[in-house]
């Protein structure tokens, strides 16, 4: 079985406080974009067996702690009798984006395994195992724009779509670590909430709808806010980071060719929401 996980752009992120547990309340719409990396799973082995290969970007770290080999494991407390299997990762998503490409190969590792292998879990079962691997695997169970609260992993189906609009998705030759991000975010409750910031024109979130971490990644990595200068130099309706970084985005009513606009070393692509 082969199929294209996905990758995701956060439209607004607003951190509005801090939990005594450390965890932060976040107000955020995830977005699916047309990045993708590709998955394959196989049956093979014995019950309870899994193999994992990976190709393209490299995957630092033992293999055993990879998310498509911790969905196995997770769902196998599920299901003890669990088939053997090879998964195939070819990975084209970068590390360290705020692009979710480690959280979407869980999810789909766990729809994938679900299918192949007849196992009947539900939706709202899925959903729970994929939040057990982190608070945005969830969403890739789901897809389509999903309002998110809390930790991340609360979420609701919201009316929005870009379909027809065009996304430039940049991605530095550098990282941003989650950490690194939470490290410095200062917690505020907005005067709007961000679902209601969104009901206006995407013309109008430039003034209004922000992503608190740039507030705390910018100092540190001035070049994405000279990225996000240069996509607004270049006719971008709004541009925001996705997520704790680093990679910036930017919403057009045109195609683009971003070819020349970024240092060298930066991976950007233009990509037709919808499509």
């Amino acid at each position: 079985m082969l199929t294209f996980p996905n990758a995701k752009i956060n439209l607004g992120l607003f951190v509005t406080r801090r939990r005594e547990d450390g965890y932060h309340i976040l107000q955020t719409l995830f977005y699916p974009i047309d990045w993708c990396d590709a998955l394959e799973i196989v049956p093979a082995g014995e019950a309870g067996e899994v193999k994992f290969f990976a190709t393209g970007i490299a995957v630092d770290g033992d293999a055993a702690d990879n998310l498509c080999v911790r969905a196995y494991r997770a769902l196998q407390q599920l299901r003890p009798d669990l088939p053997g299997c090879e998964i195939h990762l070819e990975k084209r998503i970068p590390f360290g984006a705020g692009l979710g490409g480690g959280s979407s190969d869980a999810a789909f590792t766990l729809t994938m395994l679900n299918k192949l292998f007849e196992l009947g879990l539900n939706q709202e079962q899925l959903e729970a195992v994929a939040a057990s691997l982190g608070a945005d695997c969830a969403f890739f169970c789901r897809q389509g724009a999903q309002y998110c609260e809390g930790i991340g992993s609360e979420m609701e189906p919201y009316p929005l779509s870009l379909a027809g609009r065009w996304l430039v998705v940049v991605k530095p030759s550098f990282g941003v670590s989650t950490r690194e991000a939470y490290a410095h975010v200062r917690p505020q409750q907005p005067p709007t909430p961000l679902y209601e910031l969104l009901k206006q024109p995407v013309e109008a979130w430039r003034d209004t709808v922000r992503n608190d971490f740039e507030a705390s990644v910018f100092p540190a990595h001035p070049e994405l806010q000279t990225a996000k200068d240069t996509l607004y130099a270049h006719g971008a309706l709004y541009a925001s980071m996705s997520g704790s970084g680093s990679a910036m985005f930017g919403i057009f009513d045109r195609e683009a060719d971003p070819a020349g606009w970024f240092p060298a070393g930066w991976e950007a692509r233009c990509i037709k929401d919808g499509e």
